[in-house]
């Protein structure tokens, strides 16, 4: 299982980065407005900031709705560095360009995904990831680790290359039912990265090795 960190936030990245485990970065023009990221020349800017830092994806998303404006600006991002992967909505429009960009040899995250038939769209327009948001589906009592099974089992009995990325990753529980369902990817905060190195018998045990050692060194 992949993890990618979600976050515009350049210290978060780095801090995943150097736990070591980390293959690639997603974020979205909210996530570029919390770190103060405005302006299109700063945020073309800061994704090539962000591929500096991380070895893997980092996905970077248009902003039009239409076919020309997405792949305008789709064959721009692609262009600013060979980490980025061209993020675009599930929108008809969207699917119109996830053909396009897969026809020129563009990676491509199909985003805003809430159903198996969005994800089946993407797959067969021949997106590189698509992202099923599973906490926003949770948030309206929908069980959106249940879309992330409902896509693995259509990708798996046809044998479709796009990856799940489950996104909308709330906390370290989610990471665990996703690796579980078979995700290939999960992105979220880096809470629920840190979240997995915590357990308190790790602590208790770690607690009382230094103090038998300790002893003996006194």
């Amino acid at each position: 299982m992949k993890f990618f960190i979600d976050t515009a936030n350049l210290d978060q990245i780095r801090e995943a980065q150097d736990l070591g485990v980390l293959d690639g970065v997603t974020t979205n023009p909210s996530l570029m407005a919390k770190e103060g990221i405005t302006g299109e020349k700063n945020i073309l800017k800061h994704y090539v900031d962000i591929c500096e830092i991380v070895d893997g994806d980092v996905s970077a998303e248009v902003v039009s709705t239409d076919f020309d404006g997405m792949v305008r600006e789709g064959e721009a991002l692609a262009k600013l560095h060979d980490q980025i992967v061209v993020k675009v909505p599930m929108i008809k429009e969207g699917v119109k360009a996830l053909k396009y960009f897969s026809d020129k040899g563009i990676r491509t995250n199909c985003t805003l995904v809430f159903s198996p038939g969005q994800a089946l769209l993407a797959a067969k327009a021949g997106a590189t990831y698509v992202s099923p948001f599973l906490g926003r589906l949770d948030d309206i009592s929908t069980d959106g680790l249940n879309l992330i099974a409902e896509i693995r089992l259509i990708y798996d009995n046809y044998g479709f290359n796009t990856q799940i990325l489950a996104a909308s990753i709330r906390h370290t529980m989610h990471v665990i039912d996703c690796a579980k369902l078979g995700a290939d990817v999960m992105t979220g905060p880096l809470s629920s990265i840190d979240g997995l190195l915590r357990h308190p018998l790790t602590d208790i045990g770690l607690e009382k090795f230094l103090a038998d050692y300790n002893k003996g060194n006194s």
